[in-house]
């Protein structure tokens, strides 16, 4: 009986007008010796009960979140003819990596208070709690942060990067750096409209060592002393290997 009036609940509910599918041409990212990065496409529709609506038209957003983690950020000022750290902010959590692309710019395509609710700009995805109380110019920090992670390639902001067709075909292209962290990554596809957003998808994508790469990390933390006992006899034997080789070579 309790099944049956849920069911009846569930069909008295209004469909959305509008919904986002999407898609990812992998799924999966090894990460190798040989690891120079790797690019990610993501494409998808917008699927829909009513007809288009010209007058407000839609946006895309798509981002791709890696795992979060707290974060130091320092500040170093010449002291007596020294660098030295004069100052530092802690971060509860930012991401490792983070890439958002848009169907346009990002104020037309997103609100602030939507901005605030979801966490789609970099600047929001940095959880900056208790940053204030640490120093006086705390965004300063914060904008160092995300300076730096962009010229490494792990912060990535795309505006009108998404390629929207007549409203209802959407992709894009997202370049993964070779200096990932591992983990589980999240593609999150926002479907605004007036700067709102009314449908939101998300993906998970697994980001993890393989073969070679995979093994030394693992004995490298869960058998750190065997670790540093190979790791002293190979540099033994490259450094005798070396020698020899030069002894015959003068020889």
């Amino acid at each position: 009986m309790i099944r049956v009036m849920i069911l009846c609940l569930l069909a008295a509910l209004p469909a959305r007008a509008e919904t986002v599918v999407a898609g990812l041409s992998q799924s999966r990212v090894a990460i190798t010796t040989s690891f120079a990065g790797s690019e990610i496409l993501i494409f998808g529709a917008v699927k829909r009960e009513t007809p288009i609506l010209r007058e407000n038209p839609l946006h895309v957003l798509i981002s791709v979140v890696g795992p979060m983690e707290p974060v130091t950020i320092r500040r170093k000022d010449r002291r007596v003819g020294i660098w030295i750290n004069t100052e530092a902010v802690a971060l509860p959590a930012a991401p490792s990596f983070y890439a958002v692309a848009s169907s346009g710019p990002l104020s037309a395509a997103l609100t602030e208070t939507e901005d605030l609710r979801h966490k789609v700009s970099i600047e929001r995805a940095i959880r900056s709690i208790g940053a204030s109380s640490q120093a006086d110019n705390s965004t300063d920090f914060i904008e160092a942060l995300i300076r730096l992670r962009t010229e490494e390639g792990l912060y990535q902001s795309l505006p009108s990067r998404v390629s929207f067709q007549e409203q209802t075909l959407f992709r894009t292209s997202i370049k993964l750096p070779a200096n990932l962290t591992e983990g589980d990554y999240t593609a999150r596809i926002f479907l605004t409209r007036g700067g709102t957003v009314i449908d939101r998808h998300e993906i998970t994508i697994g980001v993890r060592k393989v073969g070679l790469e995979r093994w030394a990390w693992t004995l490298a933390h869960e058998r750190p002393f065997i670790y540093g006992l190979l790791s002293l006899s190979i540099a033994i034997l490259a450094g005798w290997g070396a020698s020899t080789l030069f002894r015959y070579i003068r020889s």
